[in-house]
């Protein structure tokens, strides 16, 4: 029917109507530009959600910029820049398409409508989204909106209230990119709007900020446009290592609208890795900050460089660092311990607390010398960045020379103000970060970076506010990284097929950085008594590693739960029943009783059952992570008449932090969770913590029911006192009294404002350290996760397509189910998408960035999503306070380890190196 548009449709579409306004006699450089050009000497006429526009532009001014810059409607996101990813979808007579790579010519004379034109009343697409949470950061959810709207009304005019299929959804959605992984909740609120489950309905959906996201009113840093607001660019080094001997601004400074240029690495510094910042400029415009970077000539002395793991480790390598007292940049949250350093080689750093290394050395050279069952096995994993689809990005305004905002694509809202204060010498009252809105982070966006010191310092320096916002390929490039990993395990069984012996060596390679640790989690999955297990950096003229969401779980999982499968199938021994005698977590042994319910397991059959081309298998894969928490956590509840707010210096990054006090506060007071506002991404707010190591949930909602505690006691008070109430107590949604029942609506209309701080209370069962660790406690239980994945894999291509997907998570209470399951489903997305497609390349000689796009780094998208079932074992854990945890790391920690050892039950073959890449199933003997 041709209601489907398709990524390459949306390409060949903006493609024919830029040859169109070509053709019309359009002039100006060639090509859809990131920035407008400097002459506007064009006047576009044309008519946008209803009302007519008339507005200046060049002829290479792109339709987005015409929305977002012209018009303020910034529902219309920019991510990727070239068409890739949807954001910026629009609708130009009835018809999808992209808006970046649309001239604004295109327009004239045309209907335009953004995601704010389809929003009163909401379309059923949009409350779709809310009832089923097909969102979580939200950055997203316009262009999927605007594309899903409509998809439906077109399919809907011709169809009627047919449901469409997956595969007829993936092919409309098919030019969009979710990074969060809201997919499976996306093929369900599409394909219900079109049955016609949602025309007229009121939806208060579970997520407390879904509907600012699906109406496009949520604004990110990236939108935000103060006046007098500059934009900056910054100059990236294009050599991989250098001392930079001259930098001459000059030039740049001269440039008419150039208001600040700054230098950001000194002469006779040193370069470490292309892309490195070298110098950065405010102007009045990004074009002119753009010619500005064209009038600085770095000049170098080149050094040898080394490009990746191997070269950095080969004889003779040119060493980047002096010293182990060099200033390594960490790749982790928290600072650099120390550790000797041998050439690129830094290492080892061990944690073998209670592991008995030495005797887990000499039983592993026992088992293999005396033909016990031994494991030993070398597996590689790629580099994967987090590529968030909201770029870093901060805008800088100096309110008066000692007062500064921010604002802030941040994980840490109080956090960054703290840090910034620390940094430019000021108060800390005297710095407030703003992040009302997150596009994404993943571990990226945990730490103060360059993007912030950037537009702190040339704000100073121009005496006006400067956004800096990174571009796709800066994001891709310097944004943040998951290091790739070589992993040595070597995993010995005894007889009885009892673990004898564990050890296992990583050696991690986050470019210039160091501090990227994985084999602790080796240590926690199973208890193994006799375990050598340490981790090593290799350093190479790469951009800097960062956290990335279960820092060092994936690549550990992936190899040491392929060892364990692969001990059990050598030993001809169940998979799942090996597990359990290994295994005494006693969440994760229910959930090993979960998957045996599953048809998917038990009618799997033996390995390489298949003999066609098409061959399916089904692996199974554990996950273990820490339960984090912060101490300091408060949250404020304010009541007046008007209803209750909570609020606090926290963030909403997608990961539902603002919808678990809502739901918290709403459960202590007996209400609905979305009686309940949240005021979230204002550091001038009491201290709540960031959201990294699935530390929000534990810390924000014993927190918000403390301080709904003391609302309810004061309350209480106040009605016995002014209100005549007698033998009153708490009830469900308000007082119980010997009169009958008092909602609390009534009694907030009569009483005073009222506000109360809560803060966390210790929790009942310890913690692992007597003591804080940077502010967090670790408490004495770790989460559990089980992953079952069944593939195909096409033995004549050499292709991996997941055909269905399990996850179990034994993680305590749920909060608040609905967005746990998303999380979940996005966790095993990401997972699913670093097995099969992810992989950032350099080039092996010049260190450039070769996977500059969303077309050359490959994510994955909707249609490459199967079924994804989520089964939470909600016992135990009554040592956490309201038996709660964090599932966000968890979630991620098993799939890839779970798709690889269903490849080799597909296909009898044994992938040892993501991604799985084609030619690796062909070359290593699989097909």
């Amino acid at each position: 029917m041709g209601t489907g548009i398709s990524r390459r449709g949306f390409l060949r579409n903006s493609i024919a109507v830029s040859a169109g306004a070509g053709i019309a006699g359009a002039s100006g450089r060639a090509g859809a530009a990131p920035s407008d050009a400097a002459e506007e000497d064009l006047t576009l006429t044309t008519r946008v959600n209803g009302t007519d526009v008339r507005a200046p532009i060049g002829a290479d001014t792109s339709a987005l910029s015409v929305v977002r810059e012209r018009l303020g409607l910034t529902g219309t996101k920019e991510a990727c820049g070239h068409g890739a990813c949807g954001a910026c979808t629009v609708l130009v007579d009835g018809a999808p398409h992209v808006s970046c790579l649309l001239p604004a010519t295109a327009l004239e004379g045309r209907e335009v409508t953004t995601v704010e034109g389809i929003s009163e009343p909401l379309h059923p697409v949009q409350r779709a989204f809310l009832h089923h949470d097909a969102l979580q950061c939200g950055y997203c959810t316009p262009g999927f909106v605007v594309e899903g709207a409509a998809f439906c009304d077109a399919w809907r005019a011709e169809r009627g209230d047919v449901r469409p299929t997956r595969d007829e959804i993936a092919a409309a959605l098919a030019g969009h990119l979710c990074r969060c992984g809201a997919y499976v909740a996306i093929y369900e609120a599409v394909g219900d709007a079109c049955e016609g489950k949602f025309d007229g309905v009121e939806v208060h959906g579970p997520r407390a900020d879904g509907l600012e996201k699906v109406t496009g009113q949520a604004k990110y840093t990236v939108d935000v446009k103060l006046d007098g607001q500059l934009e900056a660019r910054v100059l990236r080094s294009e050599v991989a290592h250098a001392v930079l001997k001259n930098l001459d601004l000059s030039a740049a400074r001269a440039l008419p609208g150039v208001r600040a240029v700054i230098q950001l690495t000194p002469v006779g510094g040193k370069v470490r890795f292309a892309g490195q910042e070298l110098a950065a400029v405010a102007a009045d415009s990004a074009h002119i900050a753009e010619e500005a970077l064209l009038l600085i000539s770095p000049d170098y002395k080149l050094l040898p460089a080394v490009i990746g793991m191997d070269a950095a480790r080969e004889p003779g390598a040119p060493v980047l660092y002096e010293s182990k007292k060099s200033d390594m940049p960490s790749a982790s949250e928290g600072p650099v311990t120390g550790a000797r350093l041998e050439g690129n080689v830094r290492g080892p750093v061990s944690f073998n607390l209670l592991g008995r290394p030495r005797r887990a050395l000499s039983r592993m050279d026992e088992a293999k010398s005396t033909g016990m069952l031994v494991v030993d096995e070398k597996y590689t994993t790629q580099v994967q960045v987090h590529s968030t689809l909201e770029p870093h990005a901060c805008v800088a305004h100096w309110t008066s020379p000692s007062t500064l905002d921010v604002h802030l694509s941040t994980q840490n809202c109080s956090g960054m103000a703290e840090d910034i204060a620390e940094r430019w010498a000021l108060e800390r009252a005297d710095v407030r970060v703003l992040c009302p809105y997150v596009g994404g982070g993943f571990g990226a966006k945990a730490t103060l970076q360059m993007e912030t010191r950037i537009a702190v310092d040339l704000a100073r320096e121009a005496g006006a506010p400067v956004r800096v916002a990174y571009q796709r390929d800066e994001e891709l490039g310097v944004g943040g990284l998951r290091p790739a990993q070589e992993l040595h395990v070597a995993l010995a069984a005894d007889a009885e097929g009892n673990p004898y012996s564990l050890v296992a060596t990583s050696f991690s390679s986050a470019g210039v950085s160091v501090g990227a640790n994985s084999t602790v989690l080796m240590r926690l999955l199973y208890p193994f008594k006799e375990k050598d297990v340490a981790d090593y950096d290799v350093v190479s003229n790469g951009p800097q590693g960062r956290p990335f969401r279960g820092p060092g779980g994936p690549p550990a999982i992936f190899a040491l739960e392929q060892a364990v499968d692969a001990v059990a199938h050598r030993r001809g021994e169940d998979p799942l029943a090996l597990r359990r005698r290994w295994d005494p977590h006693p969440g994760r042994n229910r959930l090993y009783d979960w998957v045996e319910t599953l048809p998917a397991w038990t009618g799997r059959g033996p390995v390489g059952r298949d003999k066609g081309r098409y061959r399916r298998g089904v692996g199974v894969a554990c996950g273990v992570w820490f339960v984090l928490l912060s101490p300091a956590t408060q949250i404020q509840l304010d009541a007046s008449p008007e209803g209750l707010v909570a609020r606090a210096g926290c963030q909403d990054m997608g990961n539902g932090s603002r919808s678990a006090v809502a739901w918290a506060v709403a459960e202590a007071m007996g209400m609905q969770p979305h009686e309940i506002r949240v005021r979230f991404g204002d550091s001038d707010e009491v201290w709540a913590p960031m959201s990294g190591g699935s530390r929000t949930t534990p810390s924000v909602v014993p927190t918000a029911k403390d301080a709904a505690r003391q609302l309810q006691e004061a309350l209480l008070d106040f009605a016995e006192l002014n209100m005549g109430l007698t033998g009153a107590s708490v009830g469900e949604g308000g007082l119980n009294h010997s009169g009958g029942f008092t909602p609390w609506a009534e009694i907030l209309a009569v009483a005073p404002p009222m506000s109360f701080v809560g803060r966390r209370k210790k929790d009942p069962g310890g913690y692992f350290l007597p003591f804080e660790v940077a502010g967090l406690r670790v408490a004495d239980v770790a989460t559990g996760s089980v992953v079952l994945t069944e593939v195909e894999v096409d033995t004549r291509l050499g292709r991996v397509r997941v055909v269905e997907a399990w996850s179990g998570i034994s993680a305590g209470r749920i909060m608040v189910p609905p967005l746990a399951r998303s999380q979940v489903q996005g966790g095993v997305i990401q997972g699913i998408s670093y097995a099969l497609y992810e992989d950032r390349r350099l080039c092996p000689t010049s260190g450039q960035l070769l996977t500059a796009g969303l077309e050359d780094y490959r994510i994955a998208g909707i249609g490459d999503i199967p079924p994804i079932h989520v089964h939470f074992d909600e016992e135990g854990y009554e040592g956490m306070l309201e038996r709660i945890t964090g599932i966000a790391e968890l979630a991620t920690m098993a799939p890839a380890a779970s798709v690889a050892n269903a490849v080799h039950h597909a296909t009898g073959w044994r992938p040892r190196s993501l991604p799985l890449r084609p030619d690796r199933l062909i070359d290593g003997g699989a097909l």
